[in-house]
């Protein structure tokens, strides 16, 4: 893979703060304000630099809050400002953590219809009140998720266009701790 180019591209929050990259880990983003917790806050939606192509990863280094109920993290297309835009906008991969099923759901939604859910894994690495890491990997034909630097699963694309991936959604039980 080429890392070097990968440490170039970054994710922006909403309000376009400078964000700085952090050499040192991957090309994890870490802004240059001090309040990284407001701008790493949960409901967190920002946009992919470039989108999405083959070789670009995106890492989500976060914590589970102590008393879990899911968390949902989404690549998205489009940049939307209206609410009811976005329920619209086509999903390149949603990815939901449900901790009472203990599920790792994987889907996508084209042209306003969900493909069917994906369920199926090993096992489930989410622990209340524990660090984790994710790491969604793109290639040509699929995205490949790793957790904790396991490889968990493959989520064929559904969305052709990878260019038109150019957003990030990430809602739930979690706190985010780095993003790149």
């Amino acid at each position: 893979m080429a890392v070097a180019s990968m440490e170039k591209d970054a994710i922006n929050t909403e309000d376009d703060l400078n964000l700085n990259i952090s050499f040192g880990d991957a090309g994890l983003i870490s802004p240059d304000k001090e309040d990284i917790s407001r701008i790493l806050t949960v409901p967190f939606s920002g946009r992919i630099r470039g989108g999405m192509r083959p070789g670009k990863k995106i890492i989500i280094m976060g914590i589970v809050d102590p008393e879990p109920d899911s968390f949902d993290i989404s690549l998205t297309c489009g940049h939307n400002e209206e609410k009811e835009d976005e329920k619209l906008a086509d999903v390149a991969l949603k990815l939901s953590a449900r901790f009472t099923e203990r599920q790792f759901l994987r889907n996508a939604r084209v042209s306003g219809k969900w493909s069917e859910e994906e369920a199926p894994i090993a096992y489930f690495p989410f622990i209340p009140d524990q660090p984790f890491r994710i790491e969604i990997h793109c290639e040509h034909q699929r995205f490949r998720i790793f957790v904790d630097g396991h490889q968990l699963f493959d989520f064929y694309h559904k969305v052709k266009s990878l260019q038109a991936i150019n957003m990030i959604r990430i809602v739930g039980s979690l706190q985010i701790t780095k993003l790149g």
